[in-house]
């Protein structure tokens, strides 16, 4: 029942070797990458993940204060069971410095509290819940991508205004696809729209016809997808093979990966919505980071694999800046500098350890209208970061007031939120 790669990944430069720092635990820096490697978010971070972490590793030289850096990579299969397994082997046996990606709402807050109360750092690339900030974070763990409720806000609000008000909501039946279709429900009625309908399907099932037939014929104007992974790629390839999209209806996907849209073809996924916080081809820092990452891995990178470069990168900065891997020390360095990174520019860690930057609404193009392989998405707006903070993602904080991050030894961290 466990499944744990080790990659054993050392990195080492030939010369130029710095002073051992005594700070330094076991004489390694060492990351895992605990992410979906074989289950139904394979694609959404999987192997892909543990490539950009890589490649950070390397842009630091291969080395944090004449200490070696090791990537370890564990495969959960998207059950929180096993990720909790995986944890506590790094924790007690491998004695892991900070863990990354996490892919999996079920599967972060499976880990999150062991993890977390260990006191080391946590970086939630690919569990996009809300659950791992606000009320619920701890003074080392910290949200590198925008959640689902700040995707929701900018998202749910653009297709309304244009006049898509009447919803059909085509839900996974499983725990990400009732947090998605909740969250899309409150969103599209604070925007003044209506579900007029919902399904629910099992998750992983390769036939989807019945469940796009209703949503087909409801007289819905946007179709919204509350699933993620294989589960969404299969709603996206049915419905275009039923020709939905292009008899009128609007598809939306809340949480999608940019290899969802390569594995089902623009022909299919044209005029779907969405949003990211990186697309490869926005600017030439994107697009060098993505041609070194399609060297390495075959494939462009998606946002997940970016937010673990950036995660990994600005972890490893900090270690350097403190001369410690000891979680609390290396947090606070990291909360303390702004994030400067293709990914990321100039933003700033909050105090309930969200990454605060800008997110982007995305529209799958036409096939004409794309140059090549993965130039998928048009840009239809950018959102600005404060814009998407939902209060029910902070525990309903509505106005300024004290809010604390907490670890087994108490409250580490205090200060002042206002939506």
């Amino acid at each position: 029942m466990r499944k744990v790669a080790v990659l054993g990944l050392v990195f080492a430069i030939a010369c130029g070797i710095a002073q051992a720092d005594a700070q330094i635990s076991d004489n390694e820096v060492r990351i895992g990458i605990l992410t979906d490697q074989s289950g139904p978010y394979a694609d959404f971070g999987g192997d892909a993940s543990v490539t950009a972490a890589q490649i950070a590793a390397e842009d630091m030289g291969g080395m944090v204060r004449g200490k070696m850096i090791r990537i370890l990579s564990g495969d959960h299969q998207n059950k929180p069971e096993l990720a909790s397994t995986i944890a506590e082997q790094w924790l007690n046996d491998d004695h892991i410095d900070a863990v990354v990606d996490v892919t999996g709402s079920a599967v972060s807050r499976a880990a999150r509290q062991m993890i977390s109360e260990a006191g080391k750092v946590v970086f939630y690339s690919g569990a996009d819940s809300g659950g791992t900030a606000g009320p619920n974070c701890f003074a080392t763990t910290f949200q590198w991508t925008p959640d689902l409720h700040e995707r929701a806000f900018g998202m749910v609000r653009a297709v309304v205004q244009t006049g898509g008000k009447r919803w059909f909501l085509l839900t996974a039946d499983n725990a990400s696809g009732h947090e998605i279709a909740d969250i899309l429900r409150k969103e599209i009625a604070a925007r003044g729209g209506t579900v007029i309908g919902e399904v629910r399907h099992p998750s992983g099932g390769t036939d989807l016809s019945a469940f796009l037939l209703q949503a087909q014929v409801s007289g819905a104007q946007v179709i919204g997808l509350a699933s993620k992974g294989s589960d969404a790629l299969t709603a996206m390839k049915q419905a275009g093979e039923f020709g939905i999209p292009a008899g009128g209806q609007k598809l939306v996907a809340l949480s999608l990966a940019l290899s969802n849209v390569h594995a089902v073809g623009l022909d299919e996924a044209q005029g779907l919505v969405s949003s990211t916080a990186y697309y490869w081809n926005w600017d030439d820092a994107s697009r060098a980071f993505a041609e070194r990452y399609e060297r390495r891995a075959g494939r462009k990178p998606g946002m997940v694999q970016a937010s673990v470069y950036s995660a990994v990168l600005h972890y490893l900065k900090a270690v350097q800046a403190s001369g410690s891997d000891h979680g609390r020390a290396v947090a606070a360095t990291m909360r303390q500098a702004p994030v400067s990174d293709f990914f990321a520019r100039g933003a700033r860690i909050g105090a309930d350890g969200r990454l605060d930057q800008r997110l982007f609404l995305v529209e799958a193009k036409h096939p004409n209208q794309s140059k090549g392989e993965w130039d998928y998405y048009s840009l239809l707006r950018t959102i600005p970061t404060s814009v998407g903070k939902d209060p029910a993602a902070r525990g309903g904080l509505r106005v300024s007031r004290p809010f604390s991050c907490r670890n087994t030894t108490g409250i580490l961290a205090r200060s002042e939120l206002a939506d």
